[in-house]
């Protein structure tokens, strides 16, 4: 669907890269818990000072020891990145903090799949919330992931208020 506006050739994202303190915990979630599948794996990499501090950004003695590739269903994949780097932060931002974020994935049923997590020992934060305004019809709860991480299911079958009137509807899986 060209717009003639934005990145040139620009499809939609590709992936999201985040980093985890311990890389078989996050696979066993990510494919165990959550039902990615595990797609390949890259890495160990040489230590490269130009690569961590000009192209990705870290410090400049940073390893990135692995990194995994999942597909979850339909959407975008999850790049997984797990590295040795001198003064390595563990503390995860709040969803409030900059760089706060959190990765929400759509279920069909959100009480079934809440049941499931919590059956699992997943950390659900509190009950799932009703939306309103604009997406009212979405129901919604967030819940962590064993590093901290939080994730969101969300939910709306009957479709969300705002697409009674929408000329551009938000991306649905």
């Amino acid at each position: 669907m060209p717009t003639g506006r934005g990145i040139p050739g620009l499809r939609g994202t590709d992936h999201i890269g985040f980093t985890v303190p311990d890389m078989e915990q996050a696979h066993h979630f990510l494919v165990d818990v959550i039902g990615c599948d595990f797609v390949y794996s890259l890495g160990p990499y040489p230590q490269d000072e130009e690569l961590m501090a000009v192209r990705i950004g870290v410090h400049p003695q940073a390893q990135i020891l692995e990194i995994r590739f999942y597909r979850c269903f339909n959407g975008s994949n999850f790049e997984v990145f797990h590295y040795d780097a001198p003064g390595q932060e563990y503390e995860r931002p709040k969803n409030s903090d900059m760089g706060g974020h959190h990765i929400a994935l759509y279920v069909d049923d959100l009480d079934d799949a809440v049941s499931y997590l919590r059956e699992r020992d997943i950390d659900v934060m509190g009950e799932p919330s009703a939306s309103s305004g604009a997406s009212l019809g979405q129901r919604w709860v967030y819940f962590t992931s064993p590093w901290g991480m939080q994730f969101e299911l969300v939910s709306f079958p009957e479709g969300k208020s705002y697409e009674r009137d929408a000329e551009v509807l938000l991306w649905h899986p």
